[in-house]
């Protein structure tokens, strides 16, 4: 029997770093750098103002301290204004947020700190040298590194990567994943359930899956419990696929599909994983295609994706944390757990406590569907108190 490390290990080593492309900056959201992206210019760009006011040279200013001091206003600087005039000894020019600041001035009197005039202005009172200036290239230089390979394109990344002149980014293309169930009483959600038939939901919820750690997916229509259909489906379907996760057909009874068609071939390897649920499971190649096969209860499949394909995807894509975010928790409740078996409890995580959401059972879709952590119990631990410290792992929606 493997442990979790062991299996996670084979599972990572079927996917290599994917290869890089070129997007614009409005297809890049939610892709990952591939490499280093430098700044095109700096920021700012030039020494401007970080408020509303008046810019001044401080030692015309500085007596303001003691009582109001009055100065013409020689000029108007709004942001945007590309023609600056040097700032004459004895005279303020009224300026905006952002705009360049002129020569020759080396403070911003804030506009609440004056009469607000126009054409001649009291100042009445004063700050330091240097207040509300924003200096060249004080966020980042022309040529430093904007953004490091590995980082995940969100919100701020692209706003910083437009705003230092760059218009497209160098990413990982997104892996091709095709997602496969099988099982004869599978059946497509809103048809007629005959006695036996359940609805075929592990391609839903692994194709999401699948889209949540950066990959595309795409659902094969599940086959029955025949090697030979099973065989010809998936054969039919690689070509320019990078994964087939595969769910059901691998346990220890009768009619698995998977591991009876599969096995045919000796390049894919089934066996035991440490842990609960999920302890069947299986991994290699299929026509040089990677191949990840998992249990067929929705839980189990739910688990084992996060646990081993999850994290091989992301660094496929070459995320530099590949992982989910794990933080330590108090139980709000007595656990136990069998010896020998890492368990992967469903939990719901709130401010450093977490409560268990149903049983271990791996077929309670609807608690799995509540839960926004899984608890994670060593393998040589079989009762937690009230109280306990645990892991967790925390999934979708655990942080909001």
């Amino acid at each position: 029997m493997r442990t979790v490390e062991e299996h996670q290990a084979v599972v990572a080593g079927l996917l290599r770093p994917l290869p890089e492309e070129e997007v614009l900056l409005a297809d890049a959201h939610g892709r990952v750098l591939a490499r280093d992206v430098a700044a095109a210019v700096a920021l700012p760009g030039f020494d401007n103002s970080a408020m509303d006011g008046y810019a001044a040279r401080w030692s015309d200013v500085a007596t303001a301290v003691d009582a109001p001091v009055r100065l013409p206003v020689a000029d108007d600087i709004p942001a945007g204004r590309t023609s600056i005039v040097p700032l004459a000894a004895g005279t303020v020019q009224r300026i905006m947020t952002g705009a360049p600041l002129p020569a020759g001035a080396d403070v911003v009197i804030p506009v609440e700190l004056t009469d607000a005039g126009t054409d001649v202005v009291e100042i009445r009172d004063v700050l330091p040298a240097g207040s509300h200036l924003r200096t060249a290239g004080e966020d980042i230089a022309a040529g430093a590194v904007a953004l490091t390979a590995g980082s995940p394109l969100g919100a701020a990344q692209l706003g910083l990567a437009a705003a230092v002149g760059v218009t497209s980014l160098p990413v990982r293309r997104r892996p091709r994943v095709l997602v496969l169930s099988t099982g004869s009483e599978l059946v497509a959600p809103g048809r007629p359930l005959l006695p036996g038939q359940i609805y075929e939901s592990n391609s839903h919820l692994l194709a999401a899956a699948v889209e949540e750690a950066g990959g595309v997916a795409r659902r094969l229509h599940f086959v029955p419990d025949d090697v030979d259909q099973f065989l010809a489906t998936v054969r039919s379907e690689l070509a320019g696929a990078d994964l087939l996760i595969t769910s059901g057909g691998v346990s220890a009874g009768a009619y698995e599909v998977v591991k009876d068609a599969f096995r045919e071939l000796g390049t894919v390897e089934f066996g035991k994983v440490a842990m609960q649920p999920g302890g069947p499971q299986g991994a290699g190649t299929v026509d040089g295609v990677p191949v990840v096969t998992l249990p067929g209860n929705p839980v189990s499949s739910f688990v084992s994706f996060e646990v081993f394909v999850r994290p091989a995807l992301r660094r496929a894509l070459g995320h530099a944390c590949p992982d989910r975010l794990h933080a330590p928790a108090r139980l709000s409740g007595a656990l136990r757990s069998p010896a020998g078996r890492r368990q992967f409890l469903r939990g719901r995580y709130d401010g450093g406590t977490v409560s268990q959401v149903g049983g271990p059972g791996s077929h309670l879709v609807a608690h799995l569907a509540r839960a926004n952590c899984l608890v994670v119990v060593r393998e040589d631990v079989t009762e937690l108190p009230d109280g306990a410290e645990v892991d967790v792992v925390l999934i979708e929606g655990a942080l909001q």
